[in-house]
């Protein structure tokens, strides 16, 4: 069954989303861009928000990060209001957001020492999530002299090293070439299985959603809403050419792609 209300785990709830929508001004008249969505997050839950471009699943991500104000409804993480940034909420972006003028080392370490954090402590903080994501070999380097694959491993080691409670993904391997994109695939879960953080992650392909995550929550535009969610019960490493992860895939296309022009098969793959 497709839709569910529940999560299996009977681990506590570590983010509430009540009654978001979010309205934007522009020229031509206001623009609904969130309606009424409600979800509500486990301690160590994978969830990834899945939708076609112009749902909302960025701006769901970017209310929840506190980078954005809802124009009504609350975001609450253990309870609390979120009213803007906080380190319990790390960001990792497609377009990786370093600092061009950083080494590795110092990109990663960044946020503990602006919290004043002893050097001492950011030093082992910053060696062992550089090791975690396979970079210590550059921790010298600047941005502009690693690929696209490290840049991104150094984007999640920053968040990772601030000590984050949720980790918000927005669509973070979505520039990278197949190999790559598959392979940080891979070093995601591990990660999320070592350090058991929360991780909600934007994506607009099925397979990936299917490959990573606990729970689906797809979502539908015009405006932005939650349309369904579906629990992910496969045993990990997961094979996407079984015929239990296609049958996966082929139930959440077929709800996705039915609000979606034509019922065009978009986000059908990894690489849609």
């Amino acid at each position: 069954m497709l839709d569910v209300t529940t999560h299996r785990s009977a681990a506590p709830e570590i983010l509430e989303v009540a009654g978001l929508s979010k309205v934007y001004e522009a020229s031509n008249g206001p623009v609904e861009a969130l309606r009424s969505v409600d979800l509500t997050v486990r301690k160590g839950e994978f969830i990834c928000l899945l939708g076609a471009s112009g749902c909302g699943k960025s701006t769901l991500l970017r209310i929840i990060a506190g980078f954005e104000e809802a124009t009504q409804g609350e975001v609450s993480v253990y309870g609390c209001d979120v009213k803007g940034p906080g380190p319990d909420r790390g960001m990792v972006f497609q377009d990786y957001a370093l600092f061009p003028w950083l080494t590795v080392r110092d990109n990663i370490g960044f946020g503990p020492s602006h919290r004043r954090v002893a050097p001492s402590e950011v030093a082992k903080l910053t060696d062992k999530f550089m090791a975690m994501v396979g970079l210590t070999a550059f921790a010298d380097r600047y941005p502009h002299q690693l690929s696209g694959g490290m840049k991104q491993r150094v984007a999640i080691a920053r968040v990772l090293a601030n000590d984050a409670d949720i980790l918000l993904m927005d669509e973070p391997f979505g520039a990278l070439d197949a190999l790559t994109r598959s392979a940080l695939q891979e070093e995601l879960i591990e990660i999320w299985r070592t350090t058991k953080l929360t991780v909600i992650f934007v994506t607009h392909s099925v397979e990936e959603a299917v490959l990573l995550a606990d729970r689906v929550v797809v979502m539908s535009s015009s405006p932005g809403r939650i349309d369904c969610q579906a629990e992910i019960d496969l045993p990990r490493p997961r094979d996407v050419a079984s015929a239990e992860f296609n049958a996966l895939r082929r139930s959440i296309t077929q709800k996705l792609t039915s609000h979606v022009g034509g019922g065009r098969p978009v986000a059908a793959t990894a690489d849609s």
